[in-house]
């Protein structure tokens, strides 16, 4: 008991940590969709998703993501929502299950590489099939953005919260194993 309630607090405060992080720095990455805005909040679920699992890095993202939804991109509300649950729930689920199986350095680039590609991938089909039919955007509109502005911003959004993910996890992963008693393989 005492185990399940810690691990819930530790996933709030990454689902927390992930909040701030999403409303303190974000940022256009491709001029031509100032729309498409980086954000590191990502980086919490992912964490999350190599000590506890993938699904529950996944509950991280459905809090941001019902968050962001009700905050900063009220606009798009729901569909937003849904767009942000799916792209970073892919990464974090396929980054998850991999760094579950080869928990060590080259465990964490594999599913992080995987991860990346498929939240890169995953949006393609995502944004032709939402975009146009909720948010009013002509299809050949959105299937013009893909290759100059969709599939930059993803690889770019992915990659860097990698990057994050990498040189942040082992600290931050020492921190919150304390009283999990995770084992961890090193190499």
């Amino acid at each position: 008991m005492k185990s399940n309630v810690n691990k819930m607090v530790k996933l709030a405060m990454l689902a927390a940590l992930s909040i701030v992080l999403m409303l303190l720095i974000r940022f256009p990455v491709i001029p031509s969709a100032p729309f498409l805005e980086y954000e590191p909040g990502d980086v919490p679920a992912l964490i999350g998703a190599f000590i506890y699992g993938p699904w529950s890095g996944f509950i991280i993202t459905l809090i941001v993501s019902i968050f962001q939804a009700t905050t900063v991109s009220a606009g798009s509300g729901w569909i937003g929502a849904l767009m942000h649950l799916v792209a970073t729930g892919t990464m974090v689920i396929a980054a998850g299950l991999i760094y579950n199986k080869f928990r060590t350095y080259k465990g964490a680039i594999l599913a992080l590489s995987v991860g990346s590609l498929c939240m890169t991938l995953i949006m393609i089909p995502l944004n032709l099939y939402i975009t146009p039919k909720f948010l009013g955007v002509p299809y050949d509109a959105v299937k013009a953005m893909i290759l100059p502005a969709i599939l930059p911003f993803n690889l770019i959004k992915s990659v860097a919260n990698s990057v994050i993910t990498v040189v942040v996890y082992k600290a931050v992963g020492k921190v919150l194993r304390v009283e999990a008693q995770i084992p961890v393989k090193e190499g």
